[in-house]
């Protein structure tokens, strides 16, 4: 990302079927399209939790696919919130 771009970031917990499903490596590949930075990784609870970080309107794409994932996922809630730009890996997005 260049200096001079915009950068926000959003925390977002997924509920619904969503472990097991492949739906963090789904996720982190869509963020790689987008230019995205973060993570996305397992709760204990069942849900997933992402970090998104990026140009605003990538992030907000981001968020939106959040609501579909994997063909096998079944997701019923996603919950984001703007959170402080946080210093992620320079190499893209990872899960864990």
């Amino acid at each position: 990302m260049a200096e001079q771009e915009e950068v926000v970031c959003q925390r977002c917990i997924v509920s619904g079927r969503v472990q097991g499903v492949f739906y963090r490596a789904t996720t982190r590949d869509q963020a790689r399209q987008l230019g995205i930075r973060g993570w996305a990784r397992n709760l204990p609870d069942g849900r997933v939790e992402v970090l998104a970080c990026g140009a605003p309107d990538a992030v907000e794409q981001l968020c939106a696919f959040l609501w579909q994932g994997p063909p096998a996922a079944e997701v019923d809630a996603v919950e984001c919130e703007s959170v402080a730009v946080e210093d992620v890996e320079p190499d893209g997005f990872r899960t864990g």
